[in-house]
C-alpha cells in the first residue's frame, strides 16, 4: 500500500465502520418496529435476508439523504421517522379494515385534496400521544440538522454525485417496480401469500410485502385466453340465443338502486340471530328477491362493490385494479348505465358527498351517467345525522328526481350516513344508547356498535319510506337495495362472532330486489355484486344484452368466490375452478371492449335493442307492475 494512501484509509475506515454500524442498527430497529415474526431482530441470525430485505427500501432512502445532507444521524433518523409514519398508517388500516397497507393505497394520497380528508381523518387516533411523538421526532431531527457535524467534506471529487446517482437509480427502480427486483422480492426467496397481504406482512415485513405486491400486481396486465373464452361462450350459445330472442318489455319500468353504506343484516351475528333490526327489509323481501350478497371488500373500499354493480365486472379477475375509479382513466367502459341509455333511460347518480372523492365525477362520466347530483346540489337545509348527510335527505332527493312523465329513469343513489368511524355522536343519543348490545361487548366497542346500528336502522326506515312512496306512483318502478360491505367493527366481531362461524372478511352482506306494487311470493337467492346488473335487467324486461345474459346463466355458480382482499378463499372443485378460469378470460376481454365481437361470432347475433322507442316510452302511461321474476 502506498504511504500516501494510509492517511486516507485512516480517515475513511472509521466513517465506513460508522455507516455500517448505523445500517445494522437501522435493520434491527426496523424489525422491532415491524413486529412480524419473520423480521424480528433475532432473525438476523437464522434468516438474515428477511429483515434486510424489509429494511432495504428505508436504507436506500437513508443513504440518499446521507449523500445529500452529509449528516449520518439526521439521514437515518428521518428515514426511520417516515417508516414509523407508514407503519402507523398500516396499523390504523389493519385495525379498521382488517388488511395492512397495500401499494394501491398510495393512490388515496390524491384524495386528501379532493374532499376526502374529512372522511379519512375520522380514522386517525384521538389520543394526543402519537402526535406528540411525531412532533418530538421532528424537533430532534431539526436539532440534528443544526448540531450534527458533517460526516465528510462537501467536495469529494464527484464521489457524492456518483453515489447519489446510484442510490437514486436503485430507489427509483424499486418504487417503479423494475422486474429485476423480483429476483429478491418473490415467494422463493421471501414469503409471499398472494391471497393474504396480512400473512405476507407477518412473515416478510411490511416493506417487503409492499414491494412484492407492487411487483406482482402493479405492472401486471391480465392476458385473456381467446380460445378458452370462446369455448365457454360456445357451451352456453343455445341458451344465450334463446334468452336474447325473448322480446323486451313494451314499457320499461323506472329503476331505483340504493347502495346503502355499510348495511348488513345483523342477524348474521351471534348476538342478534333472533332479533329483527331491519323490519322493512324483511317485510319487502316477502314480495321480492333477496338473499346474501357477496362483495369484494370489507369495512371500506365502497367503490369496489360500486364498480362491480355498475359494470358487471368481477374484480376477482383484475388483481391490479384495487381502487378502480382511481385507475380506469377516462376511456369509456362497458356498463349497466350504457345499456340503459341505449334503451332510452334518463340516468342520474345521487350522492350527498364531495363529487371528486373516489374520483366519482370523472368515473361516472366514463360509466355513462347523464347527470350527477352531489352534495352541493342538495338543498341547503339537507340534514346531517352524526358526521354525514342523513339517509332521509337522500330519499328526499330520489323523490325529487323521479318524474311522472317522460322517458324511463334510472336513479343510482349512494348513502353515506352509516359511514364509519362510529365515534361521532348522532343526532339522537338517547335512541342510540337504548340499542341493546350482546354481552361481552363493552366500552368503546359497545358505543361504536350502538352508533352503527342507530344509523343502519335509519337506512332500513328510509327503505320502507321510499318503497311506500314508490307504491303510490302510477309508473312502475323496480327498487334494488344492497349494502356495499360490512362495517369495520372488527373488535365486536372478534368478541361475538358470526352465526356461520366464518371469518369476518368472508361474511356476505344482503340485497333486495322488489317491485313495490307487487304482491308475489318471496324468492331467496344468494348472489354477488357483479351479478346484480344482469339480474336487474332481466327483472326490468331487457333481454337483449348478451354479456349480462351470460352472467345470468354462468354467474350463479361463481357467486360465492367473491371475497374481500385477504379473506380466506372457499374451496373450489375441479369444475368450478375451470369455470372460474374461463370466466376470467371473458371478463378481461370485456374490460378491453373485445368481447362483443367474440359474442357476435359465437352466438351469431349483434343483440340490437328491441325496446320501444324513447318517444313512445315518454308518452306511455305506466302499465301494471312488471313484477320481479
Amino acid at each position: 500500500m502506498p504511504p500516501s494512501a494510509v492517511p486516507v484509509l485512516r480517515r475513511t475506515a472509521p466513517r465506513i465502520a460508522l455507516i455500517l454500524a448505523m445500517t445494522l442498527v437501522f435493520v434491527l430497529l426496523t424489525g422491532l418496529l415491524d413486529g412480524g415474526m419473520g423480521v424480528l431482530p433475532l432473525r438476523l441470525l437464522d434468516q438474515p435476508r428477511f429483515p434486510i430485505a424489509n429494511a432495504w427500501p428505508g436504507l436506500l432512502f437513508a443513504g440518499l439523504l446521507l449523500v445529500m445532507t452529509r449528516r449520518l444521524l439526521l439521514s437515518f433518523g428521518l428515514a426511520y421517522l417516515l417508516q414509523g409514519l407508514l407503519y402507523g398508517i398500516s396499523t390504523l388500516k389493519a385495525a379498521n379494515l382488517g388488511t395492512p397497507l397495500l401499494p394501491a393505497d398510495f393512490r388515496m394520497a390524491g384524495q386528501l385534496r379532493k374532499g376526502g380528508f374529512h372522511l379519512l381523518a375520522g380514522y386517525l387516533p384521538h389520543s394526543p400521544w402519537p402526535y406528540l411523538a411525531m412532533i418530538a421526532g421532528v424537533l430532534i431531527l431539526i436539532a440534528m440538522w443544526r448540531l450534527e457535524p458533517p460526516l465528510f467534506e462537501r467536495r469529494t471529487g464527484g464521489k457524492r454525485l456518483l453515489a447519489g446517482g446510484v442510490l437514486a437509480l436503485l430507489l427509483g427502480s424499486l418504487l417503479g417496480g423494475w422486474s429485476g427486483w423480483a429476483k429478491i422480492y418473490n415467494s422463493r426467496v421471501l414469503w409471499l401469500e398472494p391471497w393474504s397481504a396480512a400473512s405476507t406482512r407477518v412473515h416478510s415485513g411490511l416493506f417487503s410485502e409492499l414491494v412484492m405486491f407492487h411487483l406482482q400486481y402493479g405492472q401486471q396486465k391480465p392476458k385473456p385466453d381467446h380460445a378458452v373464452a370462446e369455448q365457454l361462450i360456445g357451451q352456453s350459445a343455445d341458451a344465450l340465443r334463446q334468452h336474447l330472442q325473448t322480446p323486451n318489455a313494451a314499457v320499461l319500468p323506472d329503476i331505483v338502486v340504493i347502495q346503502s353504506e355499510s348495511f348488513f343484516d345483523p342477524r348474521i351475528m351471534k348476538g342478534y340471530a333472533n332479533d329483527d333490526l331491519t323490519p322493512n327489509l324483511h317485510r319487502l323481501a316477502q314480495h321480492g328477491i333477496s338473499g346474501a350478497l357477496h362483495v369484494p371488500t370489507f369495512g371500506g373500499g365502497t367503490i369496489r362493490t360500486e364498480f362491480e354493480m355498475l359494470t358487471g365486472l368481477s374484480l376477482r379477475y383484475f388483481d391490479n385494479l384495487q381502487f378502480p375509479y382511481l385507475q380506469i382513466g377516462r376511456k369509456p367502459l362497458p356498463s349497466l348505465v350504457h345499456v340503459l341509455d341505449d334503451h332510452g333511460y334518463a340516468t342520474v347518480a345521487v350522492h350527498g358527498n364531495d363529487p371528486t372523492f373516489w374520483n366519482r365525477d370523472t368515473a361516472f362520466k366514463t360509466l355513462g351517467f347523464q347527470h350527477f347530483v352531489s352534495q352541493s346540489a342538495f338543498p341547503p337545509d339537507a340534514p346531517n345525522d352524526g358526521k354525514y348527510m342523513a339517509d332521509s335527505a337522500m330519499t328526499d332527493e330520489i323523490m325529487r328526481q323521479l318524474k311522472d312523465s317522460g322517458p324511463p329513469q334510472f336513479v343510482f343513489a349512494i348513502s353515506i350516513e352509516a359511514h364509519g368511524p362510529y365515534d361521532v355522536e348522532p343526532k339522537d343519543t338517547a335512541a342510540r344508547d337504548a340499542i341493546a348490545v350482546p354481552a361481552g361487548i363493552e366500552g368503546k366497542d359497545k358505543r361504536e356498535l350502538q352508533t352503527y346500528l342507530y344509523h343502519m336502522q335509519h337506512a332500513d326506515q328510509e327503505l320502507g319510506r321510499l318503497a311506500a312512496w314508490l307504491a303510490k306512483r302510477q309508473r312502475s318502478t323496480l327498487l334494488l337495495f344492497y349494502g356495499d360491505h360490512l362495517p369495520a367493527l372488527t373488535d365486536s366481531y372478534r368478541i361475538d362472532g358470526f352465526v356461520n362461524g366464518q371469518d369476518m372478511l368472508a361474511q356476505a352482506g344482503t340485497w333486495l330486489l322488489v317491485d313495490p306494487h307487487a304482491t308475489g311470493q318471496a324468492v331467496h337467492e344468494d348472489t354477488a355484486a357483479w351479478l346484480l346488473p344482469g339480474r336487474l335487467l332481466a327483472a326490468a324486461g331487457i333481454h337483449d344484452d348478451p354479456y349480462y345474459t351470460l352472467t345470468e346463466l354462468i354467474g350463479p355458480s361463481l357467486a360465492t368466490l367473491t371475497r374481500a382482499p385477504g379473506a380466506p378463499q372457499p374451496d373450489e372443485d375441479a369444475a368450478t375452478q375451470k369455470l372460474d378460469q374461463s370466466m376470467a378470460s371473458v371478463e378481461q376481454l370485456r374490460m378491453t371492449r373485445k368481447l362483443q365481437a367474440l359474442l357476435a361470432k359465437v352466438v351469431g347475433t349483434t343483440a340490437a335493442p328491441t325496446t320501444a322507442s324513447a318517444a313512445s316510452q315518454a308518452s306511455a302511461v305506466a302499465a301494471p307492475a312488471t313484477g320481479v321474476h
